[in-house]
C-alpha cells in the first residue's frame, strides 16, 4: 500500500498521507515520498492548486516515534538528521510552491503534522479537528517551520503558550484565533478544501505565486517594498493581468490561464 496517494481533478492535485493505522505519522519513506511529490507538483503546469490531507481519522500525528526509537536503538543516526534532510526541505517546498496549497485537516494535526498544516496557505478544518504543538512533551523544540509560521498566524504570545504548555487547540478556537481559515462539519473537510482549491485553480495563478512570495518575505519595510515592486511588475506582465483588465472594462468574467 502506498503511503502517499496522489489524485488529480479539475486542475487540483490532492496529496493524501496514507498511513491511517498510525494516524499518518511520518516515516522516513513517507517524508521522502511527500517531498518528491511536492516538488513534482510545483513543476507540473497542469496542476493549478494543491490540497494536502490525511486518510482516516487524523491529518498527521507528526513524527513516527516508533520508527524514531527503533532507529536510535539500532545506532542509526538518521533520526538526528531528519529535520535537516526531510522536514526543512518539505516545508521550504510547500511555502515556495508557485500555486495555492490548502490543508484539509480532517482530524488531529500534531507536531510536524500541525507544522505542515501551518505551512499551507489556507486550512480547512473538520469540527472535531485538533492542533497540538507536542514537541515539548518529548523534550524537543519546534521544527518543520512552526517557529516561523505559527507566530505569523496567531501571534508570538499565543504561539509561545501553545509550544511551552503543549495544549491542544480545537477547531472552533483555532478559527477564532486565526489558525484555520474555515471550520466545516466532520467528513466535509476534504470536499470543502477541494472546492476552494478549484476556485483558486480557475484564478490568476501567477499572481497567486507572486502574492505568496511577497507574504513569505520577512525583511524590513524598505526591502518589502522592493519585493512588492518586483513581484507586481512580474504579475503585471502576465496575460492574466491583461485579460482581467480587459474583462473589467468589458464588464465580463475574466478567463484566467495562469500565464
Amino acid at each position: 500500500m502506498s503511503e502517499l496517494l496522489v489524485d488529480d481533478a479539475d486542475g487540483v492535485r490532492t496529496l493524501t498521507l496514507n498511513r491511517p493505522e498510525s494516524f499518518n505519522a511520518f516515516t522516513v519513506a513517507l517524508k521522502e515520498r511527500l517531498i518528491e511529490a511536492v516538488r513534482e507538483t510545483a513543476a507540473d503546469d497542469a496542476v493549478r492548486a494543491v490540497v494536502i490531507t490525511g486518510a482516516g481519522k487524523a491529518f498527521s500525528a507528526g513524527q513516527d516515534l516508533k520508527e524514531h526509537v527503533a532507529l536510535l536503538e539500532a545506532g542509526d543516526p538518521a533520526p538526528l538528521r531528519t529535520v535537516e534532510e526531510h522536514y526543512n526541505p518539505l516545508i521550504k517546498a510547500v511555502v515556495a510552491m508557485p500555486k495555492p496549497v490548502l490543508a484539509a485537516v480532517n482530524g488531529t494535526a500534531a507536531g510536524a503534522g500541525a507544522s505542515l498544516a501551518y505551512a499551507c496557505d489556507l486550512r480547512v478544518a473538520a469540527a472535531s479537528a485538533k492542533f497540538l504543538m507536542a514537541f515539548a512533551n518529548v523534550g524537543l523544540t519546534a521544527d518543520s517551520g512552526a517557529s516561523w509560521t505559527l507566530p505569523r498566524l496567531i501571534g508570538h504570545g499565543r504561539a509561545m503558550q501553545l509550544m511551552l504548555l503543549a495544549e491542544p487547540v480545537g477547531a472552533e478556537e483555532a478559527l477564532r484565533i486565526g489558525m484555520v481559515t474555515q471550520v466545516v462539519p466532520d467528513g466535509e473537510a476534504l470536499a470543502q478544501a477541494q472546492a476552494l482549491a478549484r476556485r483558486l485553480a480557475a484564478g490568476p495563478t501567477t499572481a497567486y505565486a507572486k502574492i505568496k512570495e511577497a507574504l513569505a518575505f520577512s525583511g524590513g519595510l524598505a526591502a518589502a517594498l522592493e519585493v512588492e515592486a518586483r513581484t507586481q511588475a512580474e504579475a503585471g506582465a502576465t496575460a492574466d493581468h491583461r485579460e482581467a483588465v480587459a474583462a473589467f472594462v468589458a464588464k465580463r468574467p475574466a478567463r484566467f490561464t495562469g500565464r
